[in-house]
């Protein structure tokens, strides 16, 4: 992530103006070579001090090289560096983030395959860590949570993930938090969005589902029937 600000460049022009200004005095004054040395000096200061100047936005922290070795971390607000010397390779978002992965085509627990799709929610702990430990935190992380998704469904019985997608979640969550903790990333939680299965087994649960609704209705209605016959044996016998 980069972050951006018109400060610097508002600064430039203002030295800028000032030492034009200087130098248009001086030209005036009868000194040509005066004035054009103090517009160059001056266009270099302004050059030198913009490029000094940075801004971190309010969720942003700034990972600051001096000469290859890290030196701080940086922000919110207004923070100097030294030009040529030390560099900023990475802003780092501070915000919670969100990741969307998924697993195709993973085989369940009872060998079904299903397509499930889930969202990560998570946060940056320790800029350092995110920025020097892992090359691409975001990739690093899109990775670990799609391994951590297909361990999961195939330790996982299909009717346990179809009724139990709370327990799927928590379990995903301390899988990913346990695996990005060394890269100074927390994760919040984890939402199993969808989950989705071949359209003949979904079929063919329907049925099952309806036959065993019907067979629970025949159960019921013939209990019905021996009560009413008991109760007319009673009022025969009475």
């Amino acid at each position: 992530m980069k972050t951006s600000s018109s400060f610097p460049g508002l600064v430039f022009l203002v030295i800028l103006a000032i030492g034009a200004a200087v130098a248009f005095s001086i030209h005036r004054a009868g000194s040509e070579f005066g004035g054009a040395a103090v517009l160059v000096l001056t266009f270099l200061c302004a050059a030198l001090i913009s490029a000094s100047i940075r801004v971190a936005d309010q969720w942003s922290k700034a990972v600051v090289l001096r000469l290859g070795k890290f030196r701080s971390l940086e922000g919110p607000g207004l923070f100097f560096i030294v030009p040529l010397i030390e560099t900023i390779p990475y802003w780092i978002d501070t915000r919670v983030l969100t990741s969307s992965f998924k697993a195709e085509k993973t085989l369940t627990k009872d060998t079904v395959p299903v397509d499930v799709d889930a969202v990560l929610f998570w946060k940056i702990v320790d800029p350092q860590k995110a920025a020097l430990e892992v090359a691409d935190y975001q990739v690093a992380i899109g990775w670990a949570s799609q391994t951590a998704l297909r361990d999961v469904i195939g330790k996982t019985m299909l009717s346990d993930m179809l009724e139990g997608r709370d327990k799927i979640s928590e379990a995903l969550q301390k899988i990913i938090d346990a695996r990005t903790e060394p890269w100074g990333i927390n994760v919040i939680s984890v939402e199993v969005k969808d989950v989705l299965i071949p359209a003949s087994l979904e079929d063919a649960m329907s049925m099952q589902a309806q036959a065993e609704r019907e067979r629970q209705a025949r159960v019921i209605l013939g209990e019905s029937e021996r009560q009413v016959a008991e109760k007319f044996g009673e009022a025969a016998k009475t």
